[in-house]
């Protein structure tokens, strides 16, 4: 199964010509959720550019369990990329701390109906 961020990345660019450069740029900060997410599906890149002149770009992680998605509008990709990341680093932690937040108060409840016998030495 693909593990990485950026094992599985599909690019989508309208009325934009993306280099190589900027490519590698994108992949790169890309990699830095890997520490976030696991378990990588599918990671999907859209840049486009408005009639204002900005860059917009969406980038969707599909995981089997959840989806992270942010969309961006700056006057770069580098700069919306940017802020994209950040925004699903936040995402992809407030999963993870929610789903550690129910485990434990799971535990928790579990020792509460726990009854010890007086007999018992430990």
């Amino acid at each position: 199964m693909l593990t990485g961020v950026i094992n599985n990345v599909r690019f989508m660019a309208k009325g934009v010509n993306v280099d190589d450069e900027t490519k590698d740029y994108i992949l790169k900060r890309l990699e830095t959720l890997d520490k976030f997410v696991d378990k990588v599906i599918q990671t999907e890149v859209e840049m486009e550019m408005d009639k204002k002149g900005k860059f917009r770009v969406e980038v969707m992680i599909k995981t089997p369990r959840n989806l992270f998605r942010a969309e961006e509008t700056t006057e770069s990709i580098e700069g919306s990329i940017d802020l994209v990341v950040d925004q699903l680093q936040v995402q992809a932690v407030d999963t993870k701390e929610r789903f550690r937040t129910l485990r434990e108060r799971g535990a928790r409840s579990i020792k509460k109906k726990t009854v010890l016998d007086e007999n018992a030495r430990f």
